[in-house]
């Protein structure tokens, strides 16, 4: 593991009806938390909400303005009816950054078919680098590794930091 970068400050977001009214226990903020202590991301805030989009944006937003630099959601990236976390997203963000999603599909593909049915995504939010992951904790574990070689650059961007590429 390399050095924790100063740059990463996390959020957490589990968007699911159930686990935000208590039905079933959040399995997915718990496992991204363990990753970021892994990766000595300091984790921030973190929330439950419903599949709403108004209380994901307010959750991203609130996350931003509090001094969150990496905001990762994970839930309502499906196709089902209730899975509207990319519209949040899309609602509020300056950005969209393709790519991410692209890679998250892709790695994932490998792993299991349905990965064709994620609308995984990354956008710049404010100064913060928001990623919609998976709902389910493995498949967002997974998610975020695929990806995590090019989240410090990214977040810097996102944060306007002076970089040197």
């Amino acid at each position: 593991m390399t050095a924790p970068d100063p740059a990463i400050r996390a959020g957490i977001i589990t968007v699911s009806d159930r686990a935000s009214t208590g039905e079933y226990d959040d399995l997915g903020g718990p496992a991204l938390r363990a990753e970021c202590a892994r990766r000595g991301w300091p984790v921030l805030a973190e929330a439950v909400v419903p599949d709403e989009i108004e209380r994901i944006c307010e959750a991203i937003q609130s996350f931003e303005t509090q001094g969150c630099s990496l905001i990762l959601t994970t839930g309502g990236t499906g196709i089902a009816p209730r899975d509207v976390t990319p519209e949040a997203i899309r609602g509020v963000m300056r950005i969209e950054v393709p790519g991410f999603g692209e890679a998250m599909r892709m790695e994932s593909l490998r792993l299991t078919p349905n990965a064709i049915l994620s609308r995984s995504l990354a956008a710049v939010v404010g100064r913060a680098l928001v990623l919609a992951l998976p709902g389910k904790p493995q498949g967002a574990v997974e998610c975020l590794g695929f990806v995590e070689g090019a989240l410090p650059h990214a977040v810097k961007l996102a944060q306007r930091v002076p970089t040197s590429c």
